[in-house]
């Protein structure tokens, strides 16, 4: 996570800075919006409907913290009319780059329009905040309200057709909040850990009353010690832990150690199940959207820690918790 060399940045820089000189890519009809992740991506397609065209670079499984630009993808960002990233030091290797594009054309941080106050401190970067705040779906309704504000102000002429759009995106993630708030409460209070790969669940636990221990730091770019594996073995052993976690983008080869841990010690716990935390679901599945993402989460944890929450999830639309334990 110390980012390129400087014969790459270099390399990057020109690349960018010849794009954006030369580029004679015929302009699409309708405006571009390139995102980093795809959880901006699916709010900004909630809110743009068919006006806009909307693609973010990383998909299913990627892990944004270490993910480096390809000259695809630089191509893709000069074509772009507006890029959105989540910030927050979230998208560390593409910072320099993203910089760079924004004296052409708007590049926003969503995720900075948050209240600072509101933000947690990062374990792993001094005077950095936590990036993984879809997380905590009121967050997220901000950073939908920032992407309505970046969106209005290039098409004002569209304005009631996005805000139309996104109050109604915004009443969908309302009745989610209360969906995820209502099976996590349902946990039992002793119950409610959730020992996952890395620090991605902190804002859950904040806004949802549970304690989170992740193995690996906010980056997961940092290996977890054998120190930190015996430590967190003890504790499971102790609070007689009963579910651990795996990630969809971060290798479950430390959760794994946990449970072999344990079991040498006499306890087993299982894993509850596979939780989206970096990246969402498989493209075009209920789970590869933002809500289905959250909705997954809630009701595998829920499950897995005796709460009450059906498979099939909110809007009975999950597949993917099927698989995991009742």
């Amino acid at each position: 996570m110390n980012g390129f060399t400087l014969k790459a940045r270099l390399s990057i820089a020109s690349i960018v800075l010849l794009l954006l000189a030369l580029s004679t890519t015929a302009r699409a009809e309708k405006p571009v919006v390139v995102t980093t992740i795809a959880q901006i991506a699916d709010v900004v397609s909630h809110i743009t409907g068919d006006k806009m065209e909307v693609s973010s670079l990383m998909g299913e499984g990627v892990d944004p913290h270490t993910y480096r630009m390809n000259r695809k993808d630089i191509a893709a960002l000069t074509r772009a009319d507006i890029i959105l990233y989540n910030g927050l030091y979230l998208e560390a290797q593409m910072e320099d780059a993203l910089e760079r594009m924004a004296l052409n054309k708007p590049v926003v941080p969503l995720a900075e329009a948050i209240d600072q106050t509101l933000l947690l401190s990062s374990q792993s970067y001094e005077n950095k905040h936590d990036p993984h705040v879809w997380m905590d779906v009121q967050k997220w309704m901000a950073v939908t309200r920032k992407a309505l504000e970046v969106i209005i102000a290039f098409d004002p002429d569209n304005q009631t057709f996005y805000t139309e759009n996104a109050t109604s995106y915004l009443e969908q993630l309302e009745r989610l909040n209360g969906y995820v708030s209502r099976v996590l409460a349902s946990v039992p209070e002793n119950e409610r850990v959730v020992i996952s790969a890395h620090d991605a669940f902190n804002y859950f636990g904040q806004a949802y009353d549970f304690e989170v221990i992740g193995i690996q730091g906010l980056s997961t770019a940092s290996e977890a010690g054998l120190k930190k594996i015996e430590e967190l073995v003890a504790l499971i052993v102790e609070r007689k832990i009963k579910a651990v976690f795996v990630e969809s983008s971060v290798a479950d080869r430390n959760v794994r150690a946990l449970i072999e841990g344990a079991a040498a010690r006499g306890h087993t716990v299982q894993i509850g199940g596979t939780l989206f935390s970096d990246a969402m679901g498989p493209f075009g599945s209920y789970e590869g959207t933002y809500i289905g993402m959250l909705d997954h989460n809630a009701t595998v944890i829920s499950r897995a820690l005796g709460g009450d929450a059906t498979t099939s999830g909110m809007q009975q639309l999950l597949t993917l918790s099927q698989n995991t334990p009742n």
